[in-house]
């Protein structure tokens, strides 16, 4: 259950910075449900990006991490978020970033409003 929670919330997020960027989007879905299940499968591929592909990308960017005094986070969610466009666009439905500094920005909307969900909603943070 909290795997789908989570799921729900990575599409809100991406839905609200969405609406707050115009250099990202979700393409894709001709009524409201086929629009709901284009978020919740692009929220899907970004829970997975962020949980196989980060780790990694984190683990080998150790000491620019150290050298940046964590900022180099940003960075690392911005590519995790342009790699979840890349893979989406594989598709006719999906997101799509115009460029590295939406991708910044929309990494951060996302990182903000998921973890003021996951506090905000009981049994979200919790590890299956």
């Amino acid at each position: 259950m909290s795997f789908l929670l989570r799921v729900i919330i990575n599409a809100a997020a991406i839905w609200l910075a969405t609406q707050m960027l115009d250099g990202l989007g979700v393409v894709g879905g001709e009524d409201t449900g086929t629009t709901v299940l284009v978020y919740l499968v692009v929220g899907l591929v970004f829970g997975v990006v962020n949980a196989v592909v980060k780790p990694i990308v984190k683990a080998i960017s150790f000491p620019l991490y150290i050298l940046t005094l964590g900022l180099f986070t940003l960075v690392v969610n911005a590519l995790m978020l342009m790699l979840t466009g890349w893979l989406s666009e594989q598709t006719d439905y999906g997101l799509r970033v115009d460029g590295f500094g939406t991708a910044v920005l929309g990494a951060l909307i996302i990182s903000i409003v998921s973890f003021i969900l996951s506090v905000a909603i009981p049994g979200a943070r919790k590890k299956d």
